[in-house]
Order: structure tokens, then sequence, then C-alpha cells
């Protein structure tokens, strides 16, 4: 019990030591305008850095990653095949390619795959 305790402490006033060291260190000296400004090519910005940004293109990356991952997910399943059982293996890709097929739909009837509207 008096291990845990002690490493407990020890771990606390390490990372206590750290935070203080990283809090000193990283001080700044002094607010410059030219260092605090948006760096665009060494001109000054004319327009705003925080435009407007489509939800429906971010809508369209996300489905694009979940689908990459999916396949991911399945290229080893291809190579599994021969080591696996046939009958796991089939029940095992039928309700993988069955779930992502109805989330296809899911989003197809709810127009999140339209690109304009």
């Amino acid at each position: 019990m008096m291990k845990i305790v002690l490493s407990m402490m020890i771990a606390t006033l390490i990372s206590t030591g750290l935070m203080m060291m990283c809090l000193v260190i990283s001080k700044k000296m002094k607010m410059d305008r030219e260092k605090m400004s948006p760096f665009e090519c060494g001109f000054d910005p004319k327009s705003s850095a925080r435009m407007p940004f489509s939800i429906q293109f971010f809508l369209i990356a996300v489905l694009f990653l979940i689908f990459d991952v999916e396949v991911a997910i399945i290229l080893p399943m291809i190579i599994t095949l021969k080591t696996s059982n046939i009958m796991m293996w089939t029940i095992t890709i039928t309700v993988f390619i069955s779930t992502l097929i109805m989330g296809l739909y899911y989003e197809w009837k709810n127009n999140m795959l339209e690109w304009a509207k």
C-alpha cells in the first residue's frame, strides 16, 4: 500500500514539476503585431480567414472516410478466407456487407449524397 502511495506522489511531483518548467520556458517576451498576424505568402490577408464551410462537403468527406475504413476492414477478411470456417466467414461477410448497403440506402434516401441542393 505504501508503494502505491509513494509512486502516486512521485508521479504527481514529476508531472507538476514538468508543467511548471514548461510554463516558465514558454513565456513569450513581447507581443509583436507582425508575429501575431496570419501569414499568407508575405501579404496581409484581404478577407477573413473564417469563411463559411460547406456542411455538404463535410458530410461527403465523412462518408468517404467511413467507407474507406470499411474497405480496409474487408481486405483482411479476404485473406482469412483460407484459414476460417467457411460458414462463419460467409455469415460475417454477409452481415458486414448488408450493413454497409443498408447505410448507403439510408444516406441515399435522405439525400445526403446530393452535392448541390
